[in-house]
């Protein structure tokens, strides 16, 4: 009951607020991929092209469905084309017909660590990949408030232009439309040395990318051999047709002397999984054994064929490494001097040397390299932004720290709209600001021995706002924070002294 209203003699009782109003910080680590699954369902209703959260692998089986069936091609390589394999019994290319990879993308970024995400199905294994698919996915990422993170790591299985198209698009979205996500992209044919002849694939990116809001996205070179894929998840339907491999285990049958090898090859069947009885399924499995024992060419085969669905780009991966980061030592910590797990090796070597034009080229797009290292194992190692000159927006912490700050207090100071713009009023939006940034700085996340050169809140009239602003209802806040910045080069000298004793 107000003071005002009082019109019986008696006694009132005012409750008065003793504290401002909190501020909730922001979930940091909430990726969101965009890509093809097998299903996209929810019971009877779609999914398809709605943004759906899961937590975990299970739920993305249920939702989602599973891997697309392998489907590679063997075919005699021409002359003068390299070879996949070389064999007594000729050279051979393994070729990959499908190029769906979300689901085993899924599988790297929750071993690293990964946790809650949004998934948007833009397509089963039937459609054609193109990057409008990708573009559509995009735009209904538009609605959803909680994604922190934008990774697209099919866009390198489309054409250059495409590719380019993609990650444009995914800058675009985060610096732009929504100036609350950090987007993770891939060096397009990243598996290659920059010393292919084809071209330098890190040169090829650094051109294609623009220049338009690199400071919301970062790069990773190279490519990672993972181990997601084991020999016992393929067999020879992995190949398509298989009369080529028949005819070429024919060939070593005749200069076998094992019993029964011949026949056996013979009768292989190249039927699906779907249209088999259980009885069926194990003959298959029961030849697939014997051919992995007694055939070496047919084990190079499968071995290329694992070998080429590992092969996989690292955004996935380093979206696991930022939620595993965030959640044990913060959004402030860079995501860099981090091991990778499932991965057996970068697809190529970058030495120290090699590393220089990586992170600071004189274009400023600087790619973060992943290294293995002897005895450690592999790392990130590198924590900047494609926006490598920017003082301000140089590492990805810093970036992403920014993000969660303004987020953090824009939702808050939501209960102050429509306030009274008086002092009382910037009292508390001073007060729930301050408090907030004091718990960050406790937590390390800002730099500074008190909070006072940490950061600094100002509002008020003559301080932010004009007699002006105030008629026209806007109330100016302006907060200094000082970010961690990462050690990202650190210098020991040494020198000798004179013998003292």
């Amino acid at each position: 009951m107000l003071m005002s209203i009082m019109k019986t003699p008696g006694v009132y009782v005012v409750e008065k607020n003793a504290f401002p109003s909190s501020v909730v910080e922001v979930a940091t680590a909430v990726p969101a991929f965009v890509g093809f699954t097998e299903k996209a369902e929810n019971g009877n209703k779609s999914l398809l092209d709605k943004p759906w959260r899961i937590a975990s692998m299970a739920e993305y089986h249920a939702y989602f469905g599973g891997a697309p069936a392998p489907a590679f091609t063997l075919s005699a390589s021409e002359d003068g084309q390299k070879a996949d394999l070389v064999s007594a019994y000729g050279r051979f290319n393994v070729t990959r017909e499908t190029t769906f990879s979300l689901y085993y993308n899924m599988l790297l970024f929750f071993a690293n660590g990964g946790g809650p995400c949004y998934v948007v199905s833009v397509g089963d294994y039937t459609s054609d990949p193109a990057a409008d698919a990708f573009l559509g996915g995009i735009n209904q990422l538009l609605r959803e408030q909680e994604p922190t993170m934008l990774v697209i790591p099919e866009a390198v299985n489309l054409s250059s232009d495409g590719c380019k198209t993609v990650q444009e698009a995914m800058l675009k979205h985060c610096g732009y439309e929504m100036r609350s996500r950090f987007a993770i992209v891939d060096v397009f044919e990243g598996n290659k040395e920059r010393t292919d002849p084809a071209g330098d694939v890190v040169n090829d990116f650094r051109e294609y990318i623009g220049s338009n809001f690199l400071d919301f996205g970062a790069a990773y070179y190279p490519w990672l051999n993972t181990t997601l894929v084991q020999d016992g998840d393929l067999d020879y339907r992995s190949l398509s047709d298989i009369g080529p491999l028949k005819d070429l285990l024919k060939q070593e049958a005749e200069k076998s002397a094992i019993v029964g090898f011949s026949e056996l090859v013979d009768g292989l069947e190249a039927t699906k999984d779907d249209e088999l009885t259980a009885e069926a399924k194990q003959v298959i499995t029961t030849n697939h054994k014997i051919l992995y024992q007694v055939s070496p060419i047919y084990r190079d085969i499968l071995k290329e064929i694992r070998f080429k669905l590992n092969t996989l780009p690292p955004s996935a991966a380093m979206a696991g490494v930022f939620t595993l980061v965030d959640n044990s030592k913060g959004v402030w910590k860079a995501p860099a001097n981090v091991s990778i797990a499932a991965v057996n090796s970068p697809c190529c070597t970058v030495s120290h040397a090699q590393q220089e034009d990586l992170n600071v080229p004189i274009s400023g797009k600087a790619i973060n390299a992943i290294r293995s290292f002897v005895g450690e194992g592999i790392k990130v190692w590198g924590a900047r932004t494609l926006d490598g000159n920017s003082l301000d927006w140089r590492y990805i912490n810093v970036r992403r720290t920014i993000i969660m700050i303004e987020e953090s207090i824009k939702n808050a100071a939501r209960a102050y709209v429509f306030d009274p713009n008086t002092a009382n009023t910037w009292v508390s939006v001073r007060s729930m600001v301050s408090n907030f940034l004091t718990s960050v700085w406790k937590r390390g996340g800002l730099a500074g021995s008190t909070p006072d050169d940490a950061f600094s809140v100002h509002i008020g009239l003559g301080e932010t706002m004009t007699p002006e602003d105030i008629l026209e209802g806007i109330m100016r806040v302006t907060v200094l924070v000082a970010v961690v910045r990462p050690a990202e080069f650190i210098e020991i000298t040494f020198q000798q002294q004179m013998q003292k004793s």
